[in-house]
């Protein structure tokens, strides 16, 4: 007569089951949400692009009309800036150190985004000879955050080689997508604050070159390097990355 299983082995047998078939179906799922995923991440990015061009043609079609027309074609005020620390911490002013901690600059060649509006306007005249700022194309912020981009995921500086990193930052924002956090930050968008908040602050190179230590004290306009340069920013980056 065959012994019988004792019940106790059974009911871990039958537990056993039940892990591995949860572990199988959560697999499952992951593969399937992954696969949705890579057709939803594609269809954003491609919508992004196409959105961008679009505004692209309408700011040239407007150009050509106000000149047509003998008028002047005012382009909307840009929204968003990005900041560059090019100084040490030697002579910086104590007013000027807090308004580079507010925006994370903490280190030489440390850059962040800043929404643009009356007060950061002032804070950044306020912070002029300690670092340079200027307006970031699409292309510059896109380059930036996939080349020298990081998350902050529990305090921790995670690479954003993979969407899933976004998305457990950001999901609940609906910001989902590497693309996704792209274009909250280029058109300033309604979780700006968060997106820009989860970017940790990126560390740049030093320009082919260097500075010069006298060109750092002065202002771009005046041959230097320090405060506003416009969309020369974007010149700048490419040197830096």
């Amino acid at each position: 007569m065959p012994m019988k299983t004792p019940e106790s082995v059974l009911k871990k047998e039958a537990a056993q089951k039940k892990q591995a078939d949860a572990k199988a179906a959560a697999a499952a799922e992951a593969e399937k949400k992954a696969e949705t995923d890579i057709v939803k991440f594609k269809a954003n990015s491609k919508k992004y692009d196409e959105e961008y061009e679009a505004a692209q043609k309408e700011a040239i079609e407007n150009r050509r009309k106000a000149k047509a027309s003998g008028g002047f074609y005012v382009p909307a005020e840009p929204k968003v800036a990005l900041v560059i620390r090019i100084r040490g911490i030697i002579g910086v002013h104590p007013k000027a150190k807090r308004v580079m901690q507010l925006f994370r600059l903490r280190q030489l060649n440390n850059a962040t985004f800043v929404k643009l509006n009356e007060a950061t306007i002032r804070m950044l005249r306020l912070i002029e000879p300690y670092v340079t700022y200027g307006y970031p194309t699409r292309s510059t912020i896109q380059k930036l955050i996939l080349k020298r981009g990081f998350g902050k995921l529990n305090n921790q500086r995670i690479p954003l080689g993979e969407n899933t990193v976004v998305e457990e930052g950001l999901g609940k924002l609906g910001i989902c997508c590497v693309a996704d956090l792209i274009n909250e930050i280029y058109t300033v968008g309604p979780n700006f604050k968060q997106a820009n908040n989860f970017l940790w602050p990126m560390k740049l190179s030093n320009p082919k070159g260097g500075f010069s230590s006298k060109t750092k004290l002065l202002h771009f306009l005046e041959g230097g390097e320090a405060g506003a340069r416009g969309e020369e920013i974007n010149k700048l980056v490419k040197k830096m990355i």
